[in-house]
C-alpha cells in the first residue's frame, strides 16, 4: 500500500517542495483533516473515487461511443474526484464530465485495490495513469496559488502540506465544474438551494 513515504519519495524525485505533517490524532477518513489540522475546509481537499460504468472519452480509440468497433460496452473504470473536505459532488456532474453511462462512490476493496492507497485517505498523487482525475474548479481558482493544501497520504496519522499550484501541476486533474452554481439551482429545480 502506498502511503506517506512513498509520496514523500516521490515528491523529493519531482523535486517538489512538501511538507509530511504528523496528525494529532488518527484519521477514520480524509474529511476529517479540517478538524485534525485546525483549518477551513477549503484547505484541505480529498479525492473521491467513482465506479463508472461505460467509456470515457480517452478511452475510445475506435472513435465509437462504446469504445469498441463491435458496439459492446467497455469495461467498468474508476475516476477521481478532488474537492473540500465534506463535499460530495453530485454523481451527476461526475457522470457527465468523464463520459461515463453510470457512477457510484467505488466500494472500498476496489479503492484499495486499484489505487493501493487505503479507502477515505486517497492522495490524488500517484493514481494510476488510466485513472480520469477531476478536481473542482472552485478549489484551483478560489485559493491563491501559493497557499498551502493538505491531503490525505494514505495512512491515518499524516496529511501532506503542499502549494496548491504544485499540486494542480503535478496531479494533471482536469478542472471541473462538480457542483452547481447557486443561479444555475435557483433555475434548476433537480439542484435546490441549500
Amino acid at each position: 500500500m502506498k502511503d506517506a513515504l512513498t509520496i514523500h519519495r516521490a515528491l523529493l524525485g519531482w523535486e517538489a517542495a512538501h511538507e509530511i505533517v504528523r496528525l494529532p490524532l488518527a484519521l477514520a477518513h480524509a474529511d476529517e483533516l479540517p478538524k485534525a489540522l485546525g483549518l477551513p475546509a477549503d484547505r484541505c481537499l480529498v479525492t473521491r473515487v467513482y465506479s463508472c460504468d461505460g467509456g470515457h472519452p480517452s478511452a475510445h480509440p475506435t472513435g465509437h461511443p462504446s469504445g469498441h468497433p463491435s458496439g459492446h460496452p467497455r469495461r467498468p473504470f474508476l475516476a477521481g474526484a478532488i474537492v473540500p473536505a465534506g463535499e460530495r459532488p453530485p454523481l451527476d456532474a461526475v457522470r457527465r464530465t468523464v463520459g461515463a453511462e453510470t457512477v457510484r462512490p467505488a466500494r472500498a476493496d476496489v479503492v484499495n485495490a486499484v489505487t493501493e492507497y487505503a479507502a477515505g485517505l486517497v492522495c490524488p498523487l500517484l493514481l494510476p495513469d488510466d485513472m480520469p482525475l477531476l478536481i473542482d474548479r472552485r478549489v484551483v481558482h478560489g485559493l491563491p496559488a501559493d497557499d498551502v493544501v493538505y491531503t490525505a497520504t494514505g495512512e491515518a496519522s499524516t496529511a501532506l502540506g503542499i502549494r496548491g499550484r504544485t499540486l494542480y501541476a503535478l496531479c494533471q486533474a482536469k478542472p471541473a465544474d462538480l457542483f452547481p452554481s447557486p443561479a444555475r439551482a435557483a433555475r434548476d429545480p433537480r439542484h435546490p438551494v441549500a
